[in-house]
């Protein structure tokens, strides 16, 4: 099967940003399971950072229009899961790329 170019082409770019990669890292590595699908309360990632608000936006609308994260409002807070769909795609492109 061959992959999609321009699709991979995004998330790379996307993961390509060191803030957008410590953003993605971080809600991969907090999200929560109390919830049906586990998430992860944005407010807690973003006091680790030094950026502003709409920085971390800004990042945060990249890292969803390259379909690595879905965000959600559950009431005042702003959710955010790591799309495991688009994580399975990127590893079968690094499986070819290896050569496996």
């Amino acid at each position: 099967m061959k992959p999609n170019t321009k699709k991979l082409a995004n998330i790379m770019w996307a993961l390509a940003n060191e803030h957008r990669l410590a953003l993605h890292l971080g809600i991969a590595q907090n999200e929560e399971s109390g919830f049906e699908v586990p998430a992860c309360n944005i407010s807690e990632i973003v006091k680790a950072f030094t950026l502003t608000a709409s920085a971390i936006s800004h990042h945060l609308k990249e890292l969803t229009n390259a379909d690595l994260i879905v965000t959600e409002r559950r009431g005042t807070y702003l959710v955010a899961r790591v799309n495991r769909n688009t994580l399975a795609d990127v590893e079968q492109m690094l499986t070819l790329v290896k050569g496996g």
